[in-house]
């Protein structure tokens, strides 16, 4: 008896194993099927959806939600809920995506799901946009952003992000984004982005007046579209491709694509369609009620079989018809509350954009306007100052010196006039950004003291460094504007301080690793201001007073462009004054030191006196006074030239000329010296190349280095520097080509 128990023990023991480890892999096996069926129905979804067969993919996901359902998935209940939510938003049915949303919504409450709760944030911002809601929207997708990395979701929040862009006219950033999606590799909807990318660069493209590029863009989309199925897509690219074609004035093409617009109406926008999404939409709805209340009644009749069921049943009908009723009012009255608010809402935002477009509007006219007129006055000034200081070098009578010195000093005058004028407006159209680079504050400091010297000795004023030595000597930031800064502050002390002193002050605040704060003064003693023209003596062309205004001179912008140079760095110009007795201007600034930068050996750049004769350059110059100016300046030190009327002959005249060099005009009718060195850089990328520009608002330096430009000068231009360039650039390279 004991051997056969024993028997049995043994027998059993791996018995029981196997059957277990049976059971694990048919759960196991039984999970992978479940996962693999919603992959399937989400795969039919999606395809579906990207077809424009809305009602077959609304059938598709319903599978899916019965699924998920059954198996207590929660976190593909919540996948469901917001597929249904983005299809009703293509029926545009928004209330009812909003109930999806919301039931999603109340699921991740409970629920750890970072990519569901990208989602979530993916189709709030996508309800934001439809609302017009822009800034809004874009705030939500970088919440999305940061919530998932997933890669279809990554390039369905770039889409969406391109669409806005387009909206709030970065048309810029748009182009960025759809091209990055024209090379997506993403695994479940590569086509289907190309597709939108492509139609939204043809949509750009055509509103930019980029007819070529549109209807190359069109055919690419169409293209993708035909050989996917998406039928909207085609629809929408023929319709495209119907415009840029009209605008291009090829009629015959036009009316092939508008034709195959009417073909697709009657073939896929039928009101058969239409019916079969709202049957199946409205049909999906009502069994999602009718499974809400089948639950409710599932549960009463649980109730039902504890004791008390006839009193317990009266007492929860009672109290659910009445929360129903309670509810259907509520819900009626919110809704009508909720519609009447949006139309507000709408109406409001309405007229925001309105007057939002008006604004932008003004400000880009009068940039516009200030670039055209900075540009239009530099071209004539260029010929004042230019002919003022060739006629002063040919030994003119002593009568006729002093009046060339005027001539000079009134177009200086004039130039900083414009400058002024210019780099307020650049300021206030956000042209200008701090840069980040190492310097010597000392030196920057030291350097506008210099250069004011000579207005110092002039009106018998000391100028005082009092800088602290605790400041570390190489900072980060961007010495040009600091020095724009004190020199229009140091400038205006020494204007209105007579037989007096202005002192510039500089101390070290505070200092936490490379974190340092600094403080800046500059004071005078000079004629002071009254406590009355404080209050707007940093608005601009305001110096005080009419009186003074005669008595010293100066646009009165200098403070303009103090406070706003100082706003990019987020600090603010402050003031003490006493009439009679002086001013004091200060301000804190907030820095970066390296001091991990060891010490170069101090020393001076000094300009060379170059040469320059022998040298054969080309001079591209549309303005024929400038050209006959450049000319003589050139004759001047032994240059010969040639001269190119426009960017054009420039390239032809490069091509088949050997030149040391090219002076290029920027602003020129035809391709622009710009686009010009562009394609001189194609086939000779060795010529030395200056941009002469009358560098208006919208110049970018940059932008000229970027084209193969070596060096850039500003017109007019003072002789000095011309030369000094042309020593630096050309001749330079010509001795080391020879050596070579």
């Amino acid at each position: 008896m004991k051997n056969k128990l024993l028997h049995t023990t043994i027998f059993n023991i791996p018995f029981f194993w196997v059957a277990l480890v049976f059971c694990s892999s048919v759960l196991s096996q039984e999970r992978s099927n479940q996962q693999n069926g919603l992959e399937t129905y989400f795969t039919e979804t999606r395809d579906f959806k990207n077809q424009n067969k809305i009602n077959l993919a609304l059938e598709s996901l319903d599978k899916a939600a019965a699924l998920a359902e059954d198996t207590q998935n929660s976190k593909a209940l919540v996948d469901c809920y917001h597929k249904f939510a983005l299809l009703y938003l293509e029926l545009d049915k928004r209330e009812t995506t909003i109930f999806y949303w919301d039931r999603a919504d109340v699921i991740l409450k409970e629920l750890a799901y970072p990519y569901g709760n990208a989602v979530h944030k993916y189709i709030e911002a996508t309800l934001l946009y439809d609302s017009g809601l822009f800034f809004q929207g874009i705030f939500m997708l970088n919440e999305a952003k940061r919530l998932s990395n997933d890669r279809n979701l990554l390039n369905n929040i770039l889409l969406l992000e391109a669409k806005i862009f387009v909206s709030i006219e970065k048309f810029e950033n748009a182009e960025v984004s759809y091209n990055s999606l024209i090379v997506n590799q993403d695994v479940f909807e590569k086509e289907y982005l190309q597709t939108q990318a492509y139609l939204g660069l043809t949509s750009l493209n055509l509103q930019n007046e980029d007819l070529e590029e549109s209807i190359k863009n069109g055919l690419m989309a169409l293209e993708v579209a035909e050989a996917n199925q998406f039928t909207k897509e085609i629809f929408e690219a023929n319709e495209l491709l119907g415009k840029a074609y009209e605008k291009l004035e090829k009629y015959d093409l036009s009316l092939v694509y508008n034709r195959n617009l009417l073909s697709l109406k009657d073939s896929v926008f039928t009101i058969e369609k239409v019916k079969a999404e709202s049957k199946a939409a409205d049909k999906i709805q009502f069994e999602f009620m009718a499974d809400e209340i089948s639950r409710q009644d599932a549960k009463i009749e649980d109730l039902n079989e504890s004791a008390n069921r006839s009193e317990i049943t009266a007492i929860l009908t009672s109290a659910f018809l009445t929360i129903i009723s309670l509810l259907a009012v509520s819900l009626f009255r919110n809704n009508q509350i909720k519609l009447k608010t949006n139309d507000l809402l709408q109406t409001k935002n309405r007229e925001l954009q309105s007057a939002r477009d008006a604004a932008i509007q003004a400000m880009e006219a009068k940039t516009n306007f200030l670039s055209t007129v900075s540009h239009e006055l530099r071209t004539p000034l260029y010929a004042v100052t230019g002919l003022a200081h060739l006629l002063l070098e040919e030994n003119p009578s002593q009568h006729q010196k002093e009046h060339l010195k005027s001539l000079k000093f009134s177009g200086d005058y004039l130039l900083n006039f414009i400058n002024d004028i210019l780099q307020i407006n650049k300021i206030d159209a956000d042209k200008l950004e701090p840069l980040s680079m190492e310097f010597s504050l000392k030196k920057v400091l030291a350097d506008v003291i210099s250069s004011l010297h000579q207005s110092a000795k002039e009106n018998k004023t000391k100028l005082i460094l009092d800088y602290d030595e605790d400041i570390p000597k190489h900072l980060m930031s961007d010495p040009l504007k600091i020095s724009q800064i004190f020199m229009n502050l140091v400038g205006n002390a020494i204007k209105f301080t007579r037989g007096g002193q202005v002192e510039v002050i500089a101390k070290l605040l505070n200092r936490e690793e490379e974190d340092v704060k600094i403080y800046f003064e500059v004071k005078d003693n000079g004629i002071g201001i009254s406590n009355e023209q404080q209050q707007n003596i940093f608005d601009s062309f305001e110096q005080g007073s009419i009186q003074i205004n005669r008595e010293y001179g100066g646009t009165g912008l200098g403070l303009t462009i103090v406070k706003s140079l100082l706003g990019l760095f987020n600090s603010k110009i402050q003031l003490k004054s006493i009439l009679g007795k002086g001013s004091s201007f200060f301000f804190e600034l907030d820095l970066k030191s390296k001091d991990s930068i060891v010490d170069d050996l101090t020393f001076e750049i000094t300009e060379k006196n170059y040469d320059l004769n022998d040298l054969h350059v080309l001079v591209v110059e549309d303005n024929k006074i400038n050209q006959v100016i450049t000319k003589k300046m050139l004759s001047k030190r032994g240059i010969s030239c040639d001269l190119a009327d426009n960017g054009t002959l420039a390239v032809e005249m490069t091509a088949e000329n050997d030149y040391d060099g090219i002076l290029m005009d920027i602003h020129m009718p035809g391709i622009s010296g710009v686009e010009a060195t562009i394609e001189i850089r194609k086939f000779d990328k060795d010529i030395p190349i200056i941009a002469l520009t009358a560098i208006s608002l919208d110049d970018s330096l940059e932008g000229f280095y970027a084209a193969g430009c070596n060096d850039v000068v500003t017109k007019p231009f003072k002789p000095d520097v011309f030369y000094q360039k042309i020593g630096e650039n050309i001749l330079e390279h010509k001795i080391k080509k020879s050596v070579s």
